[in-house]
């Protein structure tokens, strides 16, 4: 059985906890999750890849097991979580990696993508968005108008995100077979969210996100200028990041290779794991091989 340890750093003043599991000299995995969830997301797919990865999984500030501090001692903002990850990997001597981004884990990847692209060696999106084609409008109208206007008009639609019935509604909207998530998901991701003053942390968040969207033109020019090899396996029934979304990628990396998963929703991970886990094995080992592997030994001897 593969180990998962359970790591804490401090991170600019933050404790921020992390999971490894992997040897440290295989090729590393980063792993960021999305909205309103935390490393625990990953708490499966870990062990189906630590075998051949080394993989690390933080918490964003705010979340989870990391440091939450209240909104007048931390900036909550995407460069913000950027930087905390920036130094986080920093700190643990990781200079080369792939990195699996979902929901909010795609804005802090594409940021730490445009500040070191030689330090990505793949991508792996799961519902992770780079192009306006992926909002559904439906779901993003109330988050686009808190964060023009934030306010009494506005906040209310905002606020109703961190509430149990639409945390749930996130794990199981799109979802063929719903009996096969884990009520635990929603149950844990609600009782963090509701802490003391994590509304007014996730409420910055909501006003930050708009401010993601004219970062994709930059996003869109580091993949045609270093065609980083990406794997989009997304969900098809997820109301939050469209399919569309995941078909955009192509528009810049024609070489991407995108799955739409019938069944699947926003979080893939709690229905089709063995799928999305198998995509990801053979991408990696095709892109990044493991030491030792024949495909490493044979391009050594032709080196």
């Amino acid at each position: 059985m593969v180990e998962i340890l359970h790591r804490y750093a401090t991170v600019r003043g933050h404790r921020v906890f992390y999971r490894e599991a992997g040897a440290r000299e295989a090729p590393t995995l980063l792993l960021l999750h999305g909205f309103p969830t935390s490393s625990r997301m990953f708490r499966h797919l870990i062990p189906a890849l630590a075998d051949r990865f080394h993989v690390i999984a933080p918490d964003h500030i705010g979340f989870g097991n990391s440091d939450a501090p209240p909104v007048d001692a931390f900036t909550y903002t995407f460069d913000s979580l950027t930087d905390i990850t920036e130094a986080l990997l920093n700190q643990l001597g990781v200079t080369r990696y792939a990195m699996y981004v979902q929901d909010y884990g795609a804005p802090i990847g594409w940021r730490l993508a445009l500040r070191s692209p030689g330090a990505i060696t793949a991508v792996i999106t799961q519902n992770g968005n780079a192009y306006e084609d992926g909002f559904v409008p439906d779901f993003w109208k109330p988050v686009w108008a808190y964060g023009e206007n934030p306010g009494p008009l506005t906040e209310p639609a905002a606020r109703s995100a961190l509430s149990l019935e639409a945390i749930r509604w996130q794990y199981l909207h799109g979802v063929e077979r719903p009996e096969s998530v884990d009520p635990d998901t929603w149950a844990a991701d609600h009782r963090e969210v509701s802490r003391p003053g994590n509304d007014l942390v996730q409420l910055a968040l909501f006003r930050d996100y708009a401010g993601n969207r004219p970062l994709y033109p930059r996003v869109h020019a580091y993949f045609r200028e270093h065609q980083v090899p990406l794997l989009a396996v997304w969900g098809a029934g997820d109301e939050i990041f469209g399919p569309a979304g995941a078909r955009a990628f192509t528009r810049d990396l024609p070489d991407a290779e995108i799955h739409l998963i019938t069944g699947g929703g926003h979080f893939l991970l709690e229905s089709h794991l063995d799928t999305v886990s198998a995509y990801i094995r053979g991408f990696l080992t095709a892109h990044q091989p493991v030491p030792g592997s024949r495909r490493q030994v044979e391009g050594a001897e032709a080196a």
